[in-house]
């Protein structure tokens, strides 16, 4: 589908439901989902490489709701993992553990004893003392580790600077010198089995050049590392393609694969894709409600019921997200304004000098673009209970995430015996 969110009848819907019916049901703010979105990007990147032997893993920070991987899940989809909770909840949704990559610098031993137990296809392997404590707990639980180690190919993937994961100085991954070491330890460990190799570049990446460019120095390796005598079933490309969040163009699923095509085709590896922006980041947006609107004498504001806490990425990456009104029926008359949440910090705003649809206290707006790095980055600052999650199918709704209430965030909280 081209887009979740259309307008008809001068108001937002997604699919077939209005968004105003859902928020007088479930209040602001809101997340809300369109499965199809989910499932149509899922496809439209499987059938991409139908050419070659392959498992995309979606990356499950992006938007770990159970119900959301649950879908993807039944679509085909595996799924990259970077932590021991995210496992169980894939687990939860009912995913094959054979379709499981576990990533992430930080992987402690009860996460690895968890992840072995649990038979994923493999831990992707960032450093020399990592590796040596996978091989320890498969060891003392009388099964093998499988790795993939993660080689840095040191190329410059032109996004963001807190989101470019494959330059040198990154913490991610390791130099190739280190990982023909890594490798070669890691053949005569025992308890290992070495099955793939890993890379990933960065996040929200709209040109196909720089992995083409990071693939062609990672084929130089695969081939020496070949002749060292591992067999390698497994090439893992990493995430991080682009979508529009404003005017960016970026590649298609098939203008990728196609770019890619003529170095991997005949490798004679499965290839492993872990991509989470471009099939939840348009599936989503967050709704909120104007509580006021402030004038100085320089500036509008327009206060609404969503902060910083709810959607961070304005805030941290100076991201942009398109916003609109809910309701269409606006003659074409606009504002320009900060869009700004309650919290007591400066830094909490979704917009700058924006020009959006002329809105009035009460009226809802809509954050576009808001399915990924959404409520997985979200916070309780300010004691601000997180957002209600909301899923659509069509012409049918569910609340797949209750809004939470104050007495569950302080639940766990108590007075010292003093």
């Amino acid at each position: 589908m081209e887009s979740a969110f259309q307008v008809k009848n001068n108001e937002y819907h997604c699919e077939n439901v209005s968004v105003k019916e859902i928020v007088q049901k479930v209040g602001t703010p809101a997340f809300i989902y369109s499965q199809n979105y989910f499932v149509d990007r899922f496809k439209e990147l499987d059938e991409a490489f139908s050419y070659v032997p392959h498992l995309i893993c979606y990356s499950v920070k992006t938007n770990s709701n159970i119900a959301v991987c649950k879908t993807l899940s039944d679509a085909g989809s595996g799924f990259d993992i970077v932590s021991g909770g995210e496992l169980q909840r894939v687990l939860k949704a009912g995913v094959d553990p054979q379709k499981v990559v576990f990533a992430g610098v930080g992987k402690t031993e009860d996460e690895i004893e968890l992840a072995i137990n649990t038979g994923i296809l493999f831990f992707t392997v960032e450093s020399e003392p990592e590796l040596r404590l996978i091989a320890q707990v498969a060891e003392r639980l009388g099964k093998k580790g499988p790795v993939a180690i993660r080689v840095n190919p040191d190329v410059d993937p032109q996004t963001h600077k807190y989101i470019t994961t494959g330059k040198a100085e990154s913490k991610f991954g390791l130099d190739i010198d280190r990982a023909k070491q890594l490798f070669n330890e890691a053949k005569g460990l025992s308890s290992i089995d070495v099955v793939g190799i890993q890379m990933h570049i960065g996040s929200q990446i709209t040109k196909t050049s720089p992995y083409v460019d990071a693939i062609k120095k990672m084929l130089v390796w695969i081939e020496d590392i070949r002749t060292q005598g591992i067999d390698l079933k497994y090439f893992d490309i990493g995430g991080g393609l682009g979508i529009v969040y404003e005017e960016e163009q970026p590649a298609t699923a098939a203008e990728f694969a196609e770019a890619i095509r003529p170095l991997i085709e005949d490798l004679g590896l499965t290839l492993m894709m872990e991509p989470g922006r471009f099939i939840a980041g348009n599936a989503g947006v967050l709704v909120s409600k104007v509580i006021y609107i402030k004038e100085n004498p320089t500036k509008k504001f327009v206060i609404v019921d969503a902060a910083m806490n709810d959607l961070i990425r304005p805030s941290l990456y100076e991201a942009y997200h398109e916003i609109t009104t809910v309701d269409q029926n606006k003659n074409g008359s606009e504002m320009v304004a900060d869009i700004v949440g309650p919290i007591c910090e400066t830094g909490d705003f979704f917009a700058k000098a924006r020009s959006i649809p002329v809105v009035e206290e009460g009226e809802l707006i809509l954050v576009k673009s808001a399915g990924a790095y959404g409520f997985t980055m979200a916070s309780n600052y300010n004691t601000r209970p997180r957002a209600v999650e909301v899923l659509v199918n069509g012409d049918k709704y569910s609340v797949i995430k209750e809004r939470e209430n104050v007495d569950q965030l302080i639940a766990g909280e108590k007075f010292p015996e003093w």
